[in-house]
């Protein structure tokens, strides 16, 4: 579990009491640093392959005309459904539908003639408002 600790002055001592130039061989070993740098470029080389096969595999899945799901469905796109249509032009019929309340806003007409209501144009009405006032209760004393 221990290591031995070689003492300072057991170790190899060049001129003047120096080291020896040069590296020490027993803190890392080069050739499985060298090997794993080697192991992992291919690697990531290998895998780049893969990856750019893959993608062109979709590229060429995503080129190929898709044919329609259901074919039968693409023949009766502009089938009108049968009669009685109910909306033939919705859009007409909202233009009709405001045309037909903005007549009614801006005109005067019989609500219940036998009543004696009556509808009067919406400025008009506005203006009726502001002259009289709101209605409002009464105090209780």
């Amino acid at each position: 579990m221990a290591e031995l600790h070689v003492p300072h002055s057991a170790t190899p001592r060049g001129h003047g009491g120096e080291p020896p130039p040069g590296h020490e061989e027993s803190d890392v070993n080069t050739a499985g640093v060298f090997g794993f740098a080697l192991g992992l470029t291919g690697a990531g080389v290998i895998i780049a392959f893969v990856v750019w096969v893959f993608f062109t595999f979709l590229q060429s899945l995503a080129e190929r005309p898709v044919t329609p799901e259901y074919p039968l469905a693409t023949e009766q796109q502009n089938r009108l459904p049968p009669e009685p249509r109910l909306q033939s032009d919705p859009r007409q019929d909202l233009l009709n539908f405001r045309r037909h309340e903005d007549e009614l806003l801006t005109s005067y007409g019989w609500v219940d003639k036998n009543a004696g209501i009556v509808r009067i144009p919406i400025e008009q009405a506005i203006k009726m408002t502001l002259e009289r006032g709101l209605p409002t209760r009464q105090q209780q004393q």
